[in-house]
Protein backbone atom coordinates (compact mmCIF):
# COMPACT_ATOMS: atom_id res chain seq x y z
CA UNK A 1 0.00 0.00 0.00
CA UNK A 2 1.11 3.55 -0.73
CA UNK A 3 0.18 6.33 1.69
CA UNK A 4 0.03 9.76 0.10
CA UNK A 5 -0.25 12.83 2.32
CA UNK A 6 -0.23 16.54 1.60
CA UNK A 7 -2.00 19.82 2.11
CA UNK A 8 -5.15 21.10 0.43
CA UNK A 9 -4.43 21.77 -3.24
CA UNK A 10 -0.89 20.33 -3.03
CA UNK A 11 -1.30 18.08 -6.07
CA UNK A 12 -2.26 14.76 -4.50
CA UNK A 13 -4.87 13.86 -7.13
CA UNK A 14 -2.47 14.73 -9.96
CA UNK A 15 0.10 12.44 -8.34
CA UNK A 16 -2.44 9.60 -8.27
CA UNK A 17 -3.09 10.14 -11.97
CA UNK A 18 0.67 10.13 -12.61
CA UNK A 19 0.78 6.71 -10.92
CA UNK A 20 -1.65 5.54 -13.62
CA UNK A 21 -4.97 5.67 -11.78
CA UNK A 22 -7.98 6.96 -13.69
CA UNK A 23 -10.59 9.08 -11.93
CA UNK A 24 -12.99 6.12 -11.94
CA UNK A 25 -10.53 4.13 -9.81
CA UNK A 26 -10.37 6.79 -7.11
CA UNK A 27 -12.99 6.68 -4.34
CA UNK A 28 -13.53 10.16 -2.95
CA UNK A 29 -14.11 9.89 0.80
CA UNK A 30 -15.88 6.52 0.68
CA UNK A 31 -14.60 3.06 1.46
CA UNK A 32 -15.58 0.83 -1.45
CA UNK A 33 -14.01 -1.69 -3.86
CA UNK A 34 -11.98 0.87 -5.83
CA UNK A 35 -8.19 0.51 -5.40
CA UNK A 36 -7.58 4.11 -4.32
CA UNK A 37 -9.11 6.01 -1.41
CA UNK A 38 -8.81 9.78 -1.69
CA UNK A 39 -9.87 11.81 1.33
CA UNK A 40 -9.15 9.56 4.29
CA UNK A 41 -9.73 12.54 6.57
CA UNK A 42 -13.39 12.69 5.43
CA UNK A 43 -14.00 9.15 6.66
CA UNK A 44 -12.35 9.84 10.00
CA UNK A 45 -14.09 13.17 10.58
CA UNK A 46 -17.45 11.43 10.02
CA UNK A 47 -16.74 9.02 12.91
CA UNK A 48 -13.50 9.70 14.83
CA UNK A 49 -14.28 7.10 17.49
CA UNK A 50 -14.65 4.41 14.83
CA UNK A 51 -11.45 5.27 12.96
CA UNK A 52 -9.58 2.28 14.36
CA UNK A 53 -11.90 -0.06 12.48
CA UNK A 54 -10.76 1.52 9.20
CA UNK A 55 -7.16 0.33 9.55
CA UNK A 56 -7.39 -3.21 8.16
CA UNK A 57 -9.71 -2.34 5.23
CA UNK A 58 -7.41 0.56 4.31
CA UNK A 59 -4.37 -1.71 4.35
CA UNK A 60 -6.04 -3.65 1.55
CA UNK A 61 -6.09 -0.59 -0.71
CA UNK A 62 -3.40 0.04 -3.31
CA UNK A 63 -3.23 3.73 -2.38
CA UNK A 64 -4.63 5.75 0.54
CA UNK A 65 -4.53 9.52 0.21
CA UNK A 66 -5.05 11.94 3.11
CA UNK A 67 -5.09 15.71 3.38
CA UNK A 68 -2.73 17.07 6.03
CA UNK A 69 -4.90 18.03 9.00
CA UNK A 70 -2.32 18.25 11.79
CA UNK A 71 -0.65 21.50 10.83
CA UNK A 72 -1.97 25.00 11.19
CA UNK A 73 -4.52 26.39 13.57
CA UNK A 74 -5.79 24.09 16.29
CA UNK A 75 -9.58 23.78 15.98
CA UNK A 76 -11.69 25.38 18.72
CA UNK A 77 -14.28 22.60 18.80
CA UNK A 78 -13.38 19.47 20.75
CA UNK A 79 -14.99 17.22 18.14
CA UNK A 80 -12.80 18.75 15.44
CA UNK A 81 -9.68 18.36 17.59
CA UNK A 82 -10.59 14.73 18.29
CA UNK A 83 -11.11 14.05 14.59
CA UNK A 84 -7.81 15.68 13.73
CA UNK A 85 -6.05 13.58 16.36
CA UNK A 86 -7.74 10.37 15.14
CA UNK A 87 -6.72 11.14 11.56
CA UNK A 88 -3.11 11.67 12.58
CA UNK A 89 -2.96 8.49 14.65
CA UNK A 90 -4.50 6.45 11.84
CA UNK A 91 -1.98 7.88 9.37
CA UNK A 92 0.86 6.90 11.73
CA UNK A 93 -0.38 3.30 11.75
CA UNK A 94 -0.87 3.29 7.99
CA UNK A 95 2.62 4.73 7.44
CA UNK A 96 4.11 1.95 9.53
CA UNK A 97 2.36 -0.70 7.42
CA UNK A 98 2.79 1.05 4.05
CA UNK A 99 5.35 -0.04 1.48
CA UNK A 100 5.79 3.59 0.50
CA UNK A 101 4.86 6.94 2.05
CA UNK A 102 4.85 10.03 -0.17
CA UNK A 103 4.31 13.62 0.89
CA UNK A 104 3.20 16.02 -1.81
CA UNK A 105 4.35 19.64 -1.45
CA UNK A 106 3.64 22.18 -4.20
CA UNK A 107 3.05 19.33 -6.65
CA UNK A 108 6.39 17.70 -5.86
CA UNK A 109 6.36 14.18 -4.41
CA UNK A 110 8.87 13.57 -1.63
CA UNK A 111 9.28 9.89 -0.75
CA UNK A 112 9.45 9.54 3.02
CA UNK A 113 9.50 5.75 3.03
CA UNK A 114 10.18 3.14 0.38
Amino acid sequence: MILVIGGQGAGKRDYLRALGYADGQIADGVLDARPVLYGLEKLVFDDPAGSGALFEPLCGKEVVCCREVGSGIIPLEKDDRDAREATGRLCVRLAQRADRVVRIVAGIPAVLKG
